[in-house]
């Protein structure tokens, strides 16, 4: 039999950036304690800013009965001498029963004591009150508060509590709030309690209340009135899918209204009006033929028939924000981009201040700009001394805007305003775009430098925390990497193999590490490498070949992962890679640093000219790409195959032994100066 079941928890205000952290795990805890209860059913979990609902069609009013069957000691073991041991003893007592209720059974051709009871399925209404409190103790919404005189805690003070189970109010308590037939609707429309008369009518009552339970009916009412708005304005709303959520989860009746602004408040750069509306007020910027515009549109929690003042009010709160980020962007550039100060600026202990950090990344970059001399010209009309000059301006400038007022309101700005105030100042493109791009890319799929001298600048910071931190042994352990440096390493990967640089980890590591003191080469080289292993986004097993050869150049090992892994994935190669798998099972106790000398007089059969043969046009090739190396190789497979069946590689003649060995060895060896294939699984 099935009742619907409503539960609601009135709370004050809750958190939305927590929520939306944990909504998943909310619903996912009420279903497994479904499971753990042997209640399962179909449920939706809904929340507003002031409730969290869980809401069932078709609850189970009772648990199934179930059958309860225990197996113990063997016979021979629970009984001495007639009497029970204290092995069956210890049984008996965990089945509740004495010694002589307990029966007997065979298992795998023993008698053991055996236990077997019905147990009658609770009723639900008796289980609510623990499962309630133990899904509420499974939300994790990090800072918790108590109140009153209690000692336990959530997120935000419970004030109502509904719990109905068809027709049937049932009492549970929650932090001193017990279970009743009432709700709260929007505070606009009553403070009062309302009552709840039975399930069905319940959201009917919301709804009269001015209260949208479910968020997608949330999200759909903001966005069709976004669409309506830019249809009558002829605007464009930027639909930032974070922020859109948030507002969801702070409404209850939202509504979408178009405000406005003083149009000189639009010499600000974009991002410093973005920053304001969105960061602080949780206002949605409006662009205008391409452009931002005057326009911002919040999406209000009112209710009312009146929504002049709702907007008049928040126009009046937007404008003293864009006042001052506009006075502090004034006498930014006034003051002009000065370092001044930044040697009083601590970085990380063991690695000085922010000067500091500012020298250490332009002698890395000035390195890698000698590496990359030659790319970097072909791309620019400058000579290297010019470049030289333009990259120590870079790095120089670079973190400039730290001590900016603009940045000091709005720290997530850092980087973008140093690159408005070089380019408002007269610097060279080349100088402010690396100024912007100094962090990029800044996460997973995010935007790459635009040009090489950028790239150069944002890995010249990138190496300079990861080397300083892994020197003073701030290293990431587990999950736990709070400087991001898995980031910065998968920033790097991204870099080389867009631009097509050379990156060797072992040159690169002798290159940069007398900057840094107790330096451990190993335990970074193997960072790298365990990183590059994430990063690279192919067949494990594929990236395992490669390394494997031994490759240490970042570009070289993501080409060479590419170039396999696009031939490794094709239909035909399973079938295959049988005979490549001999090969490296064959050479697997060959030394191939030793000199494999094929003699060619040697050869007894066919196959053996034949294969070496192919061989020999396969290696006296120039290959252009590793795919086109790789597909030579593997095209040997016909002639390998009638080697294989011909020959007999191990013969009892020493020297035609070594002969068939050093061929097999051969090919194989040159299978692993790009990747070796005893790796590969299929």
């Amino acid at each position: 039999m099935t009742q619907p079941l409503l539960i609601e928890i009135g709370v004050e205000e809750l958190p939305a950036i927590p929520l939306l952290k944990i909504v998943f795990n909310i619903e996912k805890s009420w279903m497994k304690l479904l499971e753990e209860y042997r209640l399962p059913c179909n449920f939706e979990f809904f929340y507003t800013p002031r409730r969290l609902v869980l809401k069932h069609v078709f609850m189970p009013t009772s648990q199934e009965d179930s059958t309860i069957e225990l197996m113990g000691p063997p016979v021979a073991i629970a009984l001495k001498d007639g009497h029970p041991t204290k092995a069956a003893q210890g049984f008996a007592h965990k089945c509740g029963v004495s010694f002589e209720e307990l029966g007997r059974i065979q298992k795998n051709g023993k008698e053991v004591l055996y236990f077997k009871k019905e147990e009658k399925g609770m009723h639900t209404a008796s289980l609510l009150q623990e499962m309630l409190s133990k899904w509420i103790a499974s939300m994790s919404f990090g800072k918790m508060m108590r109140w009153g005189d209690r000692d336990d805690e959530f997120v935000r003070p419970i004030r109502w509590l509904q719990v109905r189970l068809g027709d049937t109010s049932v009492p549970v308590e929650l932090f001193g709030v017990t279970s009743n037939t009432k709700t709260f609707v929007h505070r606009m429309v009553s403070y009062d309690a309302v009552e709840v008369s039975n399930i069905d009518v319940y959201e009917h009552i919301l709804i009269n209340g001015a209260v949208m339970l479910e968020p997608k009916n949330r999200e759909s009412k903001i966005l069709s009135e976004f669409n309506a708005l830019e249809l009558e304005h002829d605007i464009i709303i930027e639909r930032d899918k974070a922020l859109i959520a948030e507002v969801v989860a702070i409404t209850e009746n939202p509504k979408a209204l178009l405000g406005t602004f003083d149009e000189l408040f639009l010499e600000l750069p974009t991002e410093v009006i973005m920053t304001s509306m969105k960061e602080h007020q949780r206002y949605f910027p409006v662009f205008k033929k391409g452009k931002i515009s005057n326009k911002f549109v919040v999406v209000s929690n009112a209710y009312t028939d009146d929504y002049s003042r709702v907007i008049e009010g928040n126009e009046r709160v937007l404008k003293p924000r864009l006042a001052d980020g506009l006075f502090f962007y004034k006498n930014d550039l006034k003051n002009g981009l000065s370092t001044k100060g930044l040697d009083k600026v601590q970085f990380i202990d063991g690695l000085g201040t922010l000067w500091d950090k500012i020298g250490r990344e332009k002698n890395i970059a000035i390195r890698l700009l000698g590496l990359y001399m030659e790319k970097v010209e072909a791309k620019t009309d400058k000579n290297n001394v010019e470049l030289e000059k333009l990259m120590d301006k870079s790095i120089s400038l670079a973190k400039a805007d730290l001590m900016s007022e603009m940045v000091y309101e709005f720290t997530e700005l850092q980087g973008l305003m140093g690159y408005y105030y070089a380019k408002a100042l007269g610097e060279e493109k080349i100088v402010y775009s690396a100024i912007k791009e100094q962090y990029m890319p800044v996460g997973e799929g995010a935007e790459l430098p635009t040009s090489i001298f950028s790239a150069i600048v944002a890995m010249s910071i990138k190496l300079d925390t990861l080397f300083g931190l892994f020197s003073v042994g701030k290293i990431p352990t587990g999950s736990k990497d709070p400087f991001a440096l898995r980031r910065a390493v998968n920033g790097i990967v991204r870099i080389v193999t867009e631009y097509d640089l050379s990156f060797n980890i072992d040159d690169i590591i002798v290159l940069l590490k007398g900057n840094y003191d107790n330096f451990d080469s190993k335990l970074l080289s193997d960072f790298l490498i365990e990183r590059i292993n994430k990063s690279l986004d192919a067949n494990p097993s594929v990236i395992a070949a490669v390394l494997s050869s031994g490759e240490r150049d970042i570009n070289e090992i993501a080409k060479k992962v590419s170039a396999l892994g696009e031939i490794v994935s094709s239909s035909a190669f399973k079938e295959q890679f049988s005979t490549f798998k001999r090969v490296a099972n064959i050479s697997k106790n060959i030394n191939l640093q030793s000199d494999l000398t094929i003699d060619t007089s040697l050869f007894k059969e066919d196959a053996e000219a034949t294969l070496y043969s192919a061989y020999k046009k396969v290696i006296n090739k120039e290959y252009t790409e590793y795919k086109l190396q790789l597909e030579a190789l593997f095209g040997l497979k016909s002639e390998l195959d009638e080697y294989f069946d011909d020959v007999m590689v191990n013969s009892e003649d020493e020297a035609l032994k070594t002969n068939r060995l050093h061929t097999i060895g051969s090919i194989y060896k040159t299978f692993k100066s790009i990747a070796d294939i005893k790796e590969i699984s299929v």
